[in-house]
C-alpha cells in the first residue's frame, strides 16, 4: 500500500490536487481549476487516488466533494513537500 501511495505522489497533477485538499474539502471542478486541468482529467485521478485510500467523496446534492482520508495523508504530503522545498531552496535539513 505504501508502494502505490509513494507511486500517485510522483504525478504533479495529484499532488496539486492533494495539497489543495489540505485545507478545504472540493468538488472536481474546483479541484481541476487548481491542478490546471479538465474535470475529466481531473475525476480520473481521484478514482486513482479513492481507490488507494488517500481520499474520500461524499455526495453533496449533484456532485461529489472530497476532503483527505486522514492526518496521516496530510502528513505525509507536507513532510514530503517540505523535503522537496529544502532541497531545491538549499535550506539544511533538520531533524
Amino acid at each position: 500500500m505504501a508502494v502505490t501511495a509513494f507511486a500517485l505522489l510522483a504525478d504533479p497533477t495529484r499532488v496539486r490536487m492533494l495539497w489543495a485538499l489540505r485545507e478545504a474539502d472540493l468538488d472536481v471542478g474546483s479541484l481541476a481549476a487548481v491542478a490546471g486541468c479538465r474535470p475529466t482529467v481531473a475525476s480520473q485521478h481521484l478514482s486513482k487516488l479513492r481507490f488507494a485510500g488517500l481520499v474520500d467523496g461524499r455526495r453533496q446534492g449533484q456532485r461529489v466533494v472530497y476532503r483527505l482520508r486522514g492526518g496521516h495523508v496530510r502528513a505525509l504530503l507536507t513532510e514530503a513537500l517540505f523535503q522537496a522545498d529544502h532541497h531545491v531552496t538549499g535550506t539544511p535539513t533538520h531533524d
